[in-house]
């Protein structure tokens, strides 16, 4: 099997049946690949890898260190199998929406440019205890913020592609969206979900009331979402947006209530030894007959 780093070689060198192989991001494959039945792409690859595939004719399985497949939908070659890192990135993606949520109602943006200017900017803040909070993304990164949000008192939500017990179904989003403080996005990104916040979606948001995106920037309209920030009636904090990474020019970058991040949710100390956790156990459950627990189906 193919791996893009030594971490990788160390973390499946103890499982059993399979045999890993480096090859070097942006090179040829080693001449050993045409045997390679499963690729473990880089993190976070970006580049459209169907004409290397097509150069490996033994390849079977593809186990991302991701928990986002988007790039890969309808790009794979007949019969192979995928699966994501889900669950390896769900904790540092939660704690990035309690940050920005934390330091846009105790206004930690604006005690920073207080403190550039030495200026001691008293006043008081709003807080997190007693948000009525709106996820929509009832999967593990949904269940992880549920589980960080609990200490703060926060009345959480969950929205899900259906109903279920504890879970409420993505039609019922109209219906709901007034009735929150915020509004924090945990979706992978579908044909589905594409600009699924919209200029109606942001009209239905309650009065002052914050999108967080911590899913992916083509979930939102940019410029629905300019254009109603423009109004100062909503708020936002984003770690990705549509177009990734901004020019220079793009008016988010100027935008009053706005907190931004350049997708750094999952990027953290300690990111690549949990993903190699999940895709070892993901890749022995393969290699021993089983089928991968995060396996992408369809349009996922």
């Amino acid at each position: 099997m193919l791996v893009p780093d030594d971490d990788g070689v160390a973390a499946l060198s103890g499982v059993d049946g399979v045999r890993p192989l480096r090859y070097q991001v942006g090179r040829p494959w080693p001449s050993a690949a045409v045997k390679a039945s499963v690729l473990v792409p880089r993190f976070l690859t970006t580049e459209d890898m169907s004409a290397m595939l097509a150069e490996l004719p033994e390849l079977a399985y593809i186990q991302l260190l991701s928990a986002g497949a988007e790039i890969w939908i309808g790009r794979l070659p007949p019969g192979v199998l995928l699966s994501t890192c889900r669950g390896a990135h769900g904790g540092s993606t939660a704690e990035w929406v309690v940050g920005g949520l934390l330091a846009m109602y105790r206004n930690f943006p604006r005690f920073q440019r207080a403190q550039e200017r030495r200026e001691w900017d008293y006043h008081v803040t709003d807080t997190l205890q007693d948000k009525r909070l709106l996820v929509v993304g009832a999967g593990d990164l949904g269940d992880q913020l549920a589980r960080r949000l609990a200490p703060f008192d926060c009345h959480v939500t969950l929205v899900g592609r259906t109903a279920r017990d504890g879970v409420h179904g993505v039609d019922e989003l109209p219906e709901l969206l007034p009735g929150y403080d915020a509004v924090v996005l945990m979706v992978p990104l579908t044909s589905a979900t594409t600009r699924m916040v919209d200029s109606a979606f942001l009209a239905r948001m309650a009065d002052d009331a914050i999108l967080v995106n911590a899913a992916r920037g083509a979930v939102v309209d940019t410029d629905a979402l300019v254009a109603e920030l423009r109004t100062g009636r909503l708020r936002a904090v984003l770690d990705v947006t549509e177009p990734e990474p901004l020019p220079v020019d793009h008016p988010l970058w100027t935008m009053e209530g706005l907190l931004l991040t350049p997708h750094v949710g999952g990027s953290c100390r300690g990111a690549e030894a949990r993903s190699w956790r999940i895709a070892a156990e993901e890749i022995r459950r393969y290699a021993s007959g089983q089928p991968p627990r995060n396996l992408v189906r369809g349009d996922y």
